[in-house]
């Protein structure tokens, strides 16, 4: 079949338009082949598990419209465990990473973590460890190309009329003991909040008591390094004024976390204190209107 030179134009047009429909539609397919996290919307709730890890942190949490955070992922042993129970929840992408301090109790788990999921934004102190495991954990960073943003007082990580998330400390640049750097970060939805100290100690308290002493308040408390004596300090507790508490620790640990002046300050306050040791994960449900449920495995 012979086309004549009025034709020719039309017909690399018609080509064009079915290359171009062809493109569109690989690249939809690709857009769509991306992870999506199979939950069930949880509402306006806030659902924390705060991970059995052994001696070691993690904490899960699952916010408003599907999207979660991970608070640490503990030693790289535990790295699988805390890989499943994410599956297990449903999600296959975390929204936000935080990483509290170059501890491996903290980190350990954290570089299997990250070359598992898609992950969002990242959030560490501005510190560094002439570790392995810290190397690694920038290591799986780097070859997904993601940004790690710098965590400290003032850093606010996401902010609507119900929820926020706001760092309150590393309120210093640089302290001799790597617990002090801790990012503590604050989580506020509704009338209720949530308090991750990750392994922040005395002075650190004491800068953030300064810093600003009524941003404190907060109905859940997670107990700053393991329930070390070396935290929880009189005047902290004062004005975290908590009504529930939750240590993470090991069973049979060799630092005897948590440390008996701990349970005794905790208890005189009147809080409710739950323990990984104790009572495995432990799965707070809060709906931002006063009203928490609370489970645990029950070791």
């Amino acid at each position: 079949m012979k086309f004549g030179k009025k034709q020719i134009p039309v017909i690399i047009a018609a080509v064009i338009a079915v290359i171009l429909s062809v493109v569109s539609v690989i690249n939809n397919q690709k857009e769509d082949s991306r992870p999506v996290n199979n939950v069930n919307l949880n509402g306006d709730n806030i659902v924390v598990h705060f991970l059995d890890v052994g001696q070691g942190d993690s904490e899960f949490i699952e916010l408003p419209g599907g999207e979660c955070m991970l608070i640490d992922a503990g030693t790289q042993e535990y790295s699988q465990t805390v890989i499943e129970s994410i599956n297990s929840y449903g999600y296959s992408s975390i929204d936000y990473l935080v990483a509290t301090h170059p501890h491996a109790d903290h980190i350990g788990g954290m570089s299997d973590v990250v070359e598992r999921f898609d992950i969002g934004e990242i959030y560490m102190p501005k510190v560094i460890a002439s570790t392995k495991t810290f190397e690694n954990l920038l290591n799986a960073i780097s070859d997904k190309d993601l940004k790690i943003n710098t965590a400290k007082a003032g850093v606010e990580v996401y902010s609507d009329s119900f929820l926020k998330m706001e760092f309150l400390a590393p309120v210093g640049n640089s302290y001799d003991d790597l617990n002090n750097s801790s990012a503590v970060l604050k989580i506020s939805c509704g009338s209720n909040s949530f308090l991750f100290t990750g392994d922040a100690e005395g002075l650190s308290e004491k800068e953030m008591l300064k810093n600003d002493y009524t941003s404190l308040d907060a109905d859940v408390l997670k107990v700053g390094h393991h329930g070390s004596d070396s935290s929880s300090t009189y005047d902290f507790l004062n004005a975290v004024s908590p009504k529930y508490a939750v240590i993470s620790c090991g069973v049979d640990n060799s630092y005897g976390h948590p440390h008996k002046e701990t349970l005794e300050s905790l208890d005189k306050a009147g809080v409710e204190t739950y323990r990984t040791d104790k009572q495995g994960t432990i799965t707070i449900t809060c709906d931002g209107n006063g009203g928490f449920n609370i489970e645990t495995e029950e070791k």
